[in-house]
C-alpha cells in the first residue's frame, strides 16, 4: 500500500498504523524516517510510473500529500494547482491503469461556510480560496479519472503527534506570552491524526467510493478550543481574549462554519470518530505539550 505525503503529520501517522497483513510504502518530496521512496514528483506521469515499477505494485493508495499553505497559495497559485490538482490527476490516471483503489484525502475549505449546520457530502462547494478551489478541483479530477475506484474523504482542523499544528503552537505562544487573543467567529471540528488515520485505511479497506467526511464528533470554534487546549495543559491562568476574523485579516478568506457531517463515514465503519474534546485529552496523553 501506498501513503503519499508520507513525511507529514497524516502520513507518518498512516504509516505507524498499517493494517495486519499489510505493508505500507510511505513517498514525499522530502525524507524523512517514514519515507521509503523521497522525492517523488506526483505531477509526473514518468516518475509516477517509476514509483510503482521500483516499490511496488501497490493494491491501494491513501493521498495525503498536498500544497497546504493557505494563505501563500494566494500568491502561488499555480503551484497549488500543480501540487492539489495536477498531481490527483496523474495518481488517478495512475491508480485506474494498475487497478489500485485510491483514497485522497481532502479539506472543509471546499465550503464557503455559510451554513448554520454542519456539512454533508452532497452539499454545493463554494470554496472561497485558491487552496479551496483547488482542493476542489483535484476531488473532481480524481472521481472523473477513477470513478469506480476512488474515494474523497474530507477532513478539518487536523492535528496530531508530529508537524505543526494549532495545539501546539499555542501552547507554546501561552506559555512564552501568557496572554493569548484567539479568533471567536470561526467554527469547525478539530480533528486528531489518531482518529483519521485508522478511519482512513477502513475506507480503503472497504474499497468505498465517493465522497465521505471524517472529523471528530461536535463543533467548536478557535477559541473555545484554546480554551480546552489551555485547560487539558494545566495553563487555564492563561488570559484569553476572543476577537473577530477582520481583527486578524489573512491573504485567504476562510469559511467562518465549516463543520462536517461524517454519519456516512461512521456508517460505513460502524462507529462514530471521537468527540473532539475526548480525542484531545487522547493525544495529549500520546504526547503532552
Amino acid at each position: 500500500m501506498l501513503v503519499t505525503g508520507a513525511a507529514g503529520m497524516l502520513g507518518s501517522e498512516l504509516l505507524l498504523r498499517v493494517p495486519a497483513g499489510l505493508e505500507g510504502v510511505g513517498s514525499d518530496l522530502i525524507p524523512g524516517p517514514s519515507v521509503r521512496a523521497a522525492r517523488v514528483d506526483l505531477a509526473d506521469p514518468a516518475a509516477v510510473e517509476r514509483l510503482w515499477r521500483e516499490f511496488g505494485p501497490f493494491e491501494g493508495v491513501i493521498h495525503c500529500a498536498a500544497y497546504t499553505a493557505v494563505d501563500k497559495a494566494e500568491a502561488e497559485p499555480e503551484l497549488a494547482a500543480k501540487v492539489n490538482v495536477e498531481a490527483s490527476r496523474v495518481l488517478a490516471q495512475a491508480c485506474a491503469r494498475h487497478a489500485a483503489h485510491l483514497v485522497a484525502v481532502s479539506t472543509d475549505f471546499v465550503f464557503d461556510g455559510t451554513a448554520s449546520v454542519p456539512y454533508v457530502e452532497t452539499d454545493a462547494p463554494a470554496p472561497l480560496s485558491v487552496y479551496g478551489r483547488t482542493k476542489l478541483e483535484g476531488e473532481r479530477a480524481t472521481l472523473a479519472l477513477h470513478a469506480r475506484g476512488a474515494a474523497i474523504v474530507r477532513t478539518q482542523w487536523l492535528y496530531g503527534p508530529r508537524g505543526k499544528h494549532f495545539p501546539r503552537t499555542i501552547v507554546g505562544f501561552a506559555r512564552e506570552k501568557g496572554r493569548l487573543k484567539v479568533v471567536a467567529d470561526q467554527s469547525g471540528c478539530p480533528t486528531s491524526t489518531l482518529e483519521l488515520a485508522p478511519a482512513l485505511w477502513d475506507v480503503l479497506s472497504a474499497r468505498a467510493t465517493g465522497v465521505f467526511h471524517g472529523a471528530c464528533e461536535g463543533s467548536t470554534s478557535w477559541f473555545g478550543f484554546t480554551q480546552a487546549i489551555l485547560e487539558e495543559c494545566g495553563l487555564a491562568q492563561v488570559v484569553l481574549e476572543p476577537c473577530t476574523t477582520q481583527d486578524f485579516p489573512r491573504p485567504a478568506r476562510r469559511p467562518a462554519f465549516s463543520a462536517l457531517d461524517s454519519s456516512k463515514l461512521a456508517a460505513l465503519r460502524g462507529r462514530r470518530f471521537a468527540p473532539w474534546r475526548v480525542a484531545l485529552r487522547n493525544y495529549l496523553n500520546v504526547e503532552p505539550l
